[in-house]
């Protein structure tokens, strides 16, 4: 299939609200696929190739891109096999022979095509393609049960492979998929509240615990082979000794064990999350020493336990691994819930995670079952620029560039801003039209897909903290940035400073 089709499904599907809509356009794609290409187009409109990560930053790509071809003829295994190319190039000279292999491939793309391509490689399309709309694709179009397409998909960890199995195959084969030890599993996720009480009227009696400002870790061992699986489901064990050896130690033959883990300083309190990712985006691993913390088990010697209560799943994890069982407490009163919150705070942690003791696990999904509580900030920072939109958002400015105010001149000009991230999210229709007039009326400058303001719009910014970053001036970036409101009885010199958000980060 030419990779156009599968661009104008994502931009239709990126131009509706409407859920069986996108449903309905999916459908129509994968039924149209070859079966040779029904896992690449999966992976690809969920900005996960196959392949994973293939190592393309933000500044790769845009060196990339040149002038981009008249007419599609670019084909899913095209991509596919240009992205096989970047995977295996590594060593001395790689870095010019993967610009060549990334040019190659954009020169060969139409301007719709490359801003796709980009999208794949930078984990940022925003279709609305989602995991779950494309479930429900795949069981449309190979007249399969939903829930058997979700479970399968789950238990697998592999949409695209699931998909490929619910087109081709039986529907045994379909029902015959389950967990298995040395095959990550999607996890579980989490909706949120606004406090530790609030989220156990909705759980009822709960395991509250420690939400760790660390990285999310899968664990699989079998006999002696452990191996280590981010949220995304990529293998890390070769970066994580430390974790190996731990789990090699628990009095278990087979077990899946979810977890986090990160960096503690001398007292034993969290390191900057920045330190822990740092060892998940290197090859050798560094000084920095990891410490794994558990909350969940999925399986142990022979017995899957998805679908076992929580209670169940909590006392077997404290048998097994008791030093490091994260930590909480299981109550029904919310002023415990609410003392174990304070203290996780107090620790230097994020909040608590509030989980049904009667709950399954649930792969994949999130619901109310498992329900996260931290403080949220917010901060009013100036628009620098705004960036063209696109599916559902075309011809609207969109994802806004957001500057600190730097009244000493510590990274710039005295009195100017400093550039501390980027955001789409929380943006209305009518907040987007309104912008997108407003920005036009004050541009000093454009670029092909981005246009340049004058530093006086006042927007304030909920996040859920920073983190250190080389990209931006400050060495900071905002994180989980989405806007709450504009404040038009602000000005430009009321803004929060640099120095307010470098001070969030940890010591």
């Amino acid at each position: 299939m030419l990779l156009d089709e599968l661009v104008k499904t994502a931009d239709a599907v990126g131009s509706t609200r409407s859920r069986l809509a996108k449903v309905d356009a999916l459908a129509r794609l994968l039924l149209r696929l070859d079966p040779e290409d029904i896992a690449r187009a999966v992976g690809m409109l969920i900005a996960r190739p196959r392949q994973g990560r293939v190592g393309i930053g933000w500044r790769g790509m845009n060196a990339a891109m040149g002038e981009p071809a008249s007419e599609p003829s670019l084909t899913l295994a095209d991509v596919d096999a240009a992205l096989d190319r970047l995977l295996a190039t590594s060593g001395t000279g790689s870095a010019a022979e993967r610009a060549a292999i990334l040019r190659k491939l954009t020169a060969a793309a139409t301007e719709r095509e490359q801003a796709f391509i980009a999208g794949v490689l930078l984990g940022e399309l925003r279709t609305g393609a989602l995991e779950g709309v494309l479930s429900d694709a795949v069981a449309r179009a190979a007249d399969r049960p939903l829930e058997a397409v979700r479970r399968a998909a789950m238990l697998s960890g592999d949409l695209g492979g699931t998909a490929l199995l619910a087109l081709t195959g039986t529907a045994a084969q379909l029902d015959g998929v389950g967990l298995v030890v040395g095959r990550p599993v999607q996890p579980m996720l989490a909706s949120t509240a606004a406090s530790a009480g609030e989220a156990l009227q909705a759980t009822g009696e709960a395991s509250v615990e420690y939400k760790l400002d660390g990285a999310r870790i899968q664990v699989h061992r079998s006999g002696d082979e452990v191996r280590i699986f981010t949220r995304t489901l990529a293998e890390v064990t070769h970066r994580l000794p430390e974790v190996v050896e731990v789990v090699r130690g628990l009095p278990v033959r087979d077990v899946i064990l979810d977890g986090e883990t990160l960096a503690l300083d001398e007292d034993g309190g969290p390191r900057p999350f920045q330190e822990t990712m740092s060892r998940f985006g290197a090859e050798a691993a560094r000084a920095t020493v990891l410490h794994p913390w558990f909350f969940d088990v999925l399986h142990l010697d022979g017995r899957d336990l998805l679908d076992e209560p929580l209670s169940t799943r909590i006392g077997l994890l404290r048998r097994i691994a008791p030093e490091y069982r994260i930590p909480g407490e299981i109550t029904a009163d919310a002023t415990v819930a609410e003392g174990v919150s304070r203290d996780a705070l107090a620790a230097g942690h994020e909040g608590v995670v509030v989980k049904a003791v009667g709950s399954a696990y649930a792969a994949g999904r999130r619901g109310s079952h498992w329900i996260k509580v931290k403080p949220v900030l917010t901060y009013d920072l100036v628009v620098l620029a705004c960036e063209w939109g696109s599916g559902r958002r075309a011809g609207l400015l969109s994802n806004l560039h957001l500057g600190a105010l730097d009244p000493a001149g510590e990274f710039g000009e005295p009195g100017g801003y400093v550039m501390v991230g980027k955001t789409f999210k929380g943006l209305t229709d009518a907040v987007l039209r309104w912008q997108t007039g407003r920005f036009q009326e004050i541009e000093v400058r454009r670029t092909a897909g981005t246009v340049w303001v004058e530093p006086v719009t006042v927007v304030e910014i909920a996040i859920d903290g920073v983190q250190q970053s080389p990209r931006y001036p400050g060495g900071i970036a905002l994180r989980f940035a989405r806007v709450k409101r504009y404040r038009d009885d602000k000005t430009a010199a009321e803004a929060d400073t640099i120095q307010t958000l470098r001070a969030l980060l940890r010591p």
